[in-house]
């Protein structure tokens, strides 16, 4: 009696094991909540749910792992997604004035410095004669906001 007793038992616990929720089960019901979030899959294999493809980020990513997790029947969870490598930001070109614009502009900043001249050759501003010390950053200054490919500085400090 007892060992039928025990049989049944066994019987009856194999029973409630094997009729867990399937693999295919668990993945329809993985699929089904991963449908809100794009470029995810998920396989499931004796409960371990294995899920790949491409996440924006780290938080997507978490994000799919936690979902799955929270599935029942699944045991463990290796999570395959890859987060692409941020777009490389490409700086705007350097913007330089044409000799005849800077030539024009550069003239009307120096003559409000008296003792000051400047030519112009090839995008390069050349500044030459005598400036005060307090006036020389406010000249360096409006010179290169008449985007020169480059200021050379040849002035004396009286």
């Amino acid at each position: 009696m007892k060992i039928k007793s025990m049989l049944l038992g066994m019987s009856f616990t194999f029973l409630l094991v094997a009729c867990g929720p399937k693999d295919a089960d668990i993945q329809k019901e993985i699929t089904a909540k991963l449908s809100e979030l794009p470029g995810v899959s998920v396989t499931v294999e004796k409960g371990v749910a294995t899920i790949s493809g491409t996440c924006k980020d780290d938080a997507f990513k978490q994000n799919a792992e936690s979902i799955v997790k929270g599935i029942k029947g699944v045991k463990s969870v290796v999570n395959n997604c890859e987060i692409p490598a941020p777009e490389p930001v490409v700086a705007a070109p350097v913007e330089i004035n044409p000799d005849a614009v800077l030539t024009t502009s550069v003239n009307e900043v120096v003559k409000t410095y008296s003792g000051v001249t400047a030519t112009v050759k090839d995008g390069v501003v050349t500044l030459t004669g005598d400036i005060k010390r307090s006036q020389l950053q406010n000249l360096i200054k409006s010179v290169q906001e008449l985007k020169p490919k480059k200021v050379e500085n040849k002035l004396t400090i009286k």
